[in-house]
Parts: C-alpha cells; structure tokens; sequence
C-alpha cells in the first residue's frame, strides 16, 4: 500500500521496494500529500463508528435508571439518665459521645450495617421482590462530619423512593432489635447476679429472726435501751442506798435521844391515842398519889397502905391487860413503854416513828430494786452475747442488701442507657422524589462520545503530521551533536 493514489488512467508505476513502502508507513508521507487523505478518511469513519455506535445503542436501549437519595445524622452529644429507686437510692448513667473514641468510628459500623445482608433481605421482603432485584444502595461518608448519604436506584421515581424508605425502615428495625437484644443480654446476664445477691439477703434475715426467736434480743437499739435502762437502775441503787444510810442514821440518832425504838415508840402512840387506856392511867395516877400519901403517913404494913398499894397494882394491872390488848405486846414488854408522850416528846417519838416507816420503805425499794438490778445483769449477761452475733448479722445483711439494690439500680440504669453501643441516628433528609432519570445520562454519554471523538482525530491529525515531525526531531539531534 503506498501514500499516494492514482486518479488516472495512465501506466502504473513499476513497484517500489519493500522497505520504501515500510519507512513510509512509519514515517508517513508530506503534509501535501492528499493521496493519503481517503485512508485517513476511512479510519475517521470507522473509528466515529466504533465510538457513537456503542453510546448511541446503549441511550437507546439502556433502561432508565432512577437515584433517590437521602441523608442520616448521628448526634454528635452524649446523654446522661438519673433514676431514683424508691427506698433503694438514685443510679445514674452516662453515655459518651458516639465521636469520643477515635478507635470506632459510628458512621462506618451504621455504612456497614446498612449494606447488610439481612438488611436487603428485609427490605425485598417489605417491597416483595427477590433480594436479587433489590440492588445495593451506595453509601457514602461526608468528611469531618457525622452525615451519611444514602443513594437507591429504582426503575421509577416511585420504585427509587420506595427502595430507599424500605431500606431505612429494615436499618432502624436491625437498630432497634440490637438495642433490645443488648438490654435484654444485660438484663439476663445480671438476673443470676440478682438472684444470689436476694439469696444471700433472705437468708441472712432468716438468721436473724431465729437469733431475735432464740434470744428474744430484736435489735441493737432495744440491747442499748437494755443497758441504759440497766445503768439507770444501777445508778437509782446507789442513790437510795445512800439515802437509805442517811434515814437509818436519823432514825439511829432518834432511837439514842428517846431512848426508845421505833416499834415501842409506834406502841406507845398508839396506846396513848386510846382514850380508855389514857383514863385508867390517869387512875393508876391517882391510886399512886393515895400510895405515896399512905407511906408518908403511916408505916408499910399499915392497912391504908395496904389497901392503897393492892388498889394501885389492880390499877396498874387493868391498864396493862388493856394495853397488851391494844397493841399486841407481852406484858413485860409494855414496862418499856413510854408512859409520858406528851408535848415535844410526842412529837419526837412521832418522828421517830415515821422516819423509822419511810426507811422501811427504801429499804423495801432499794431490795426490790438491786433484785431487779440482778435478773438484769443475768439477763444482760446472756444477751451481750446475742448482741455481738446480732450486730455481725445486722452488718453482713447491710452489705448484702447494699449489694442487691446495686445490682437492681446497675440493671434499672442499663435500660436507661438505651444508645450505649449503638448510637441515636436519625433522618436528616427523606428519601427524594427524583425527577430525571440518572441513567442513562444523555449529557455524560455525549461528552464522553465527543471526547473520544476529539482524541481519535487528534490522532489522525498526529500521524498525517508524523512525518515533519519526525524530520524536526532528527534535524534537532543532528544539530545538538
């Protein structure tokens, strides 16, 4: 094949060698050669024909493609929860923020889960289509940002939307079900935790009651009340006893002034209150006058003294019969009474008698008291010991009931932390509505038609040009040599 055609009919040219024909395909003719021109016109229309056969099949044929795009956001803070447990005490939780930890990025776990199988799975399940069918959406992470741009093609703009809303409503349903599972799995793992702690609650209290049953102890407040009321009586013992010292030595000092003791003194005011007794000692009186005045006059066996001494004993006799009678004395015992309690003496000897009864009665306390003051100290005695095991359990149960509302405030707060590992992600943009198709795109085809065009003829015009260039680059060698 040469570079040069023949348009007439004259003789043709004997054949040129094989290596001309060689060089000149490499190296290519003149630039006023238009022999070449239909070759080169050739290729043009065979390459434009490869190029724009191609695009103009696929614009033809290609079915339309829809995009519906939508746009997520994660909240960026974290969130706290406080719960206030009646009678147990407030648990707080904290949730950091999703964006905290630079070792796991949210937005890359949420791109991940929303290229899921089972996400696609659940979404051609809800649009009734095989997963196959489906397609992928095509998800994208907006630098420096906590967006994602979710993009869905469909065969319309209904059918786009409709993929891109199934597949937002599968991610938040997955969402939603790993929340749920991961409460549940923590709420289960601390279900044992809670059922040893109530375990161990409960039969610490059985100890207890059967230490209150056993020792009747039922506190540690009763076994205080116990001690101070223990004090206080022993305190109470002490003072009566020295008020007791004191009434026995007033009633001691009476005794010595009188010369007389309490029981004779309350005989002797009891005998002289009865006025029969006071009469017939007022006769004893008078027989005792005629006695004295008898003596006086007359010798001791003289008949007046005679009759005067046997009135005075009959007398003396009477009044001592009626007085053993009053005051249940033996006769012997009623010469030591006191036969003039008159005046002062009277009232001393009443004194006498009720100091002597009022120290009978404290002593009668003070014996009751240190009585009581005894069982007291048995019973303390016994209970010291109930009250050393009682505090031990009263503590062990206080640190295993703290434990137990622990673990229930610990298991309340974690279903309070609801976004702990999978964090709140919401819908910043709705799936669109697209309006054109986004495939086949006329004006992309086009452009790279024309593109490709423009770099086939920059070819041909690069090998019509060839041969001038090729001199110029050989005539710059030889010159720079």
């Amino acid at each position: 094949m040469t570079d040069q055609a023949t348009w007439d009919f004259a003789p043709a040219e004997p054949a040129k060698p094989k290596r001309s024909r060689i060089r000149r395909a490499l190296v290519g003719g003149a630039l006023t050669d238009l022999g070449r021109l239909p070759r080169y016109l050739v290729f043009a229309l065979l390459g434009g024909a490869l190029i724009w056969v191609p695009i103009t099949g696929y614009l033809k044929t290609a079915p339309e493609r829809y995009k519906s795009v939508a746009s997520l956001i994660l909240p960026g803070s974290g969130a706290s929860a406080s719960l206030n447990l009646n009678g147990i005490g407030q648990a707080s939780s904290y949730a950091s923020s999703a964006f905290a930890s630079n070792a796991v990025s949210p937005t890359e776990t949420y791109k991940r889960l929303l290229g899921a199988d089972r996400i696609l799975a659940a979404a051609a399940e809800a649009l009734e289509i095989p997963q196959r069918d489906l397609g992928r959406p095509r998800v994208n992470l907006v630098d420096q940002t906590s967006l994602i741009h979710i993009e869905m093609t469909g065969q319309s703009p209904i059918d786009a939307q409709a993929r891109a809303d199934a597949i937002l409503y599968a991610f938040f349903a997955e969402l939603d079900a790993l929340r749920t599972d991961e409460v549940t799995t923590r709420e289960d793992s601390g279900l044992q935790a809670i059922a040893d702690y109530r375990g161990s609650v409960a039969e610490t209290r059985a100890d207890i009651a059967q230490l209150q049953a056993d020792s009747g102890l039922l506190s540690m407040d009763q076994y205080e009340d116990l001690i101070d009321r223990h004090l206080a009586l022993e305190a109470r013992v002490n003072e009566l006893s020295a008020v007791l010292s004191d009434k026995s030595a007033q009633v001691a000092r009476l005794e010595n002034q009188l010369g007389i003791g309490p029981d004779m003194a309350a005989a002797t005011l009891k005998l002289f209150a009865d006025s029969v007794y006071v009469k017939m000692r007022g006769e004893v009186a008078l027989f005792e006058a005629e006695l004295a005045e008898a003596r006086a006059h007359y010798g001791p066996n003289h008949p007046k003294v005679e009759v005067a001494r046997h009135a005075r004993e009959a007398a003396d006799q009477a009044a001592t019969s009626l007085a053993v009678q009053i005051t249940g004395l033996q006769s012997a015992d009623i010469a030591g009474l006191d036969l003039a309690p008159n005046g002062a003496r009277a009232n001393l000897l009443s004194q006498l008698v009720g100091k002597d009864a009022d120290r009978s009665g404290t002593a009668q306390e003070l014996a009751a008291l240190r009585g009581q003051l005894t069982d007291r100290e048995a019973d303390l005695e016994i209970k010291r010991v109930a009250a050393a095991a009682l505090q031990d359990l009263e503590r062990d149960f206080a640190v295993a009931e703290a434990v137990f509302a622990s673990a229930i405030a610990r298991a309340q707060s974690s279903k309070s932390d609801f976004f702990a590992s999978y964090p709140l992600v919401q819908v910043l943009e709705n799936p669109s509505l697209p309006e054109r198709p986004s495939s086949p795109n006329k004006k992309l085809a086009i452009a790279a038609g024309g593109a490709a065009t423009f770099m086939m003829l920059i070819g041909l015009l690069i090998g019509w040009t060839r041969q001038a260039i090729i001199t110029r680059l050989l005539s710059s060698t030889r010159v720079a040599k």
